[in-house]
């Protein structure tokens, strides 16, 4: 279980005023990869030609400016984005990245992209890096192949719905459900004002697999739930799993239609839009609302699963978009250069408030007004989103599939039962 108190964001970011942090610890249940990657960064001059690889191309104008700042302190070395979508990043990023002729600097997802890289031997050692020393210790754990720092784990977010609180307000909604039954109350009322409660990008992997993390953390039997799967120690046909299948299917009601066939932008623009109340991916998303123009408010909601009692956990965060250095560039000083002047508190900070993405460096002074509101959520009892715990991604593939096909009017038990096949086979 992870805690991110507000007394511990505070020693541990250096906050002044209202800016907030993100802080946590390393997710229940990973597994290490044997250390096969180069020693630390070379040293030299930082000249040439940098290839920054990454999937956020959300964050392409912020990652602009940072980049004009740093050419103009190093006037030798050049840096290009070279951006794919998020699906072709987790899916083609290892190809891509080895051998560095693209990704001298590069980020993985947290789970089976970054366990991948590591045996691939694409990291290079940043232990004792001036960038390693930038962010909390707890939080780089994320980024340890066993006592090493191989990647640093800039971005924390809350893989949760968030909420328009313009329509909770005018619905009378719930913005904190203890229960199921409440949360679909909630969703009962946003529907009874006229708008979708609930704009779900089910027809995109790697978003609409983000709901999967809040349906499953207190359903689960275990915090290492992921890992329990992969290993066989828990079934997908098991009573618990089932039963959040069967809460899945609650939601059919209050989906938007066609949702199984949605993709991440429609999704976006169903919730800009004001259409529904709720976009069911992430934090990570309000930047790119923002920029399709929405201005009302908004926050964070956590679709509490529990029908009694004390929930394990109040929400679900994430510690990823995890930089590294590429062991087989030949341009690895200016490599280091750039993610040494992204770890630096004041880009960090320019990077976080451009983008509404809380950091894993220390002392970053958040003024960005979501982030602002977001900030009573650092304090809650919150588990490390568990669809990162998968090592074999077409596990973790099968497994968030049933969910897509309950909502596609599949039974819960036949989706378990077609989806355990697949588990078993990669046994």
């Amino acid at each position: 279980m992870n805690q991110i108190s507000r007394r511990h964001a505070l020693s541990l970011f250096g906050l002044a005023g209202i800016g907030v942090a993100a802080a946590g610890c390393a997710g229940p249940g990973g597994t290490t990869a044997p250390t096969t990657g180069a020693g630390g960064p070379a040293t030299g001059a930082v000249t040439g030609k940098v290839s920054f690889a990454h999937w956020r191309g959300e964050d392409k104008v912020v990652f602009d400016e940072l980049i004009k700042r740093f050419m103009d302190a190093n006037p030798g070395t050049t840096v290009t984005q070279d951006i794919s979508t998020s699906n072709d990043y987790n899916a083609q990023g290892l190809q891509k990245v080895r051998g560095a002729a693209i990704g001298d600097a590069f980020a993985t997802f947290r789970g089976s992209q970054f366990k991948n890289f590591n045996e691939a031997g694409i990291y290079t050692d940043l232990t004792s890096t001036k960038a390693a020393s930038q962010y909390t210790d707890e939080l780089l754990a994320a980024g340890k192949n066993g006592d090493k720092v191989v990647g640093l784990p800039y971005q924390v977010v809350f893989p949760m719905p968030l909420a328009n609180l313009d329509l909770f307000d005018k619905a009378g909604a719930n913005l904190t459900p203890k229960t199921w039954d409440e949360f679909l109350g909630t969703c009962d009322s946003l529907k009874s004002s006229g708008v979708i409660p609930i704009s779900w990008p089910g027809g995109d992997v790697g978003n609409g697999g983000q709901l999967f993390n809040c349906m499953i953390v207190n359903n689960a039997p275990v915090v290492d739930v992921g890992t329990q799967i992969e290993q066989g120690k828990l079934k997908l046909t098991d009573d618990w799993f089932i039963r959040m299948l069967e809460q899945y299917r609650d939601l059919i009601p209050f989906l938007q239609p066609n949702a199984t066939g949605t993709a991440v932008e429609p999704a976006q623009n169903f919730f800009a839009q004001q259409q529904a109340a709720m976009l069911a991916t992430g934090s990570y998303h309000i930047a790119a609302v923002r920029n399709l123009g929405a201005a009302f408010p908004m926050d964070l909601i956590f679709p509490q699963t529990t029908t009694s009692g004390t929930p394990k956990f109040e929400g679900v965060y994430n510690a990823t978009f995890i930089l590294g250095v590429n062991s087989a560039s030949d341009v690895q000083p200016a490599a280091m250069a750039w993610v040494d002047f992204l770890s630096t508190p004041e880009n960090a900070s320019y990077y976080a408030n451009g983008t509404a993405q809380h950091v894993a460096v220390s002392g970053v002074d958040y003024t960005n007004p979501d982030l602002q509101r977001m900030s009573p959520w650092l304090k809650k009892k919150t588990a490390l989103a568990p669809r990162f715990q998968f090592q074999n991604l077409d596990v973790r593939n099968a497994v968030e599939a049933t969910a897509t096909s309950v909502i596609s009017g599949t039974s819960p038990q036949q989706a378990a039962e077609a989806a355990q096949k697949i588990v078993d086979e990669r046994l």
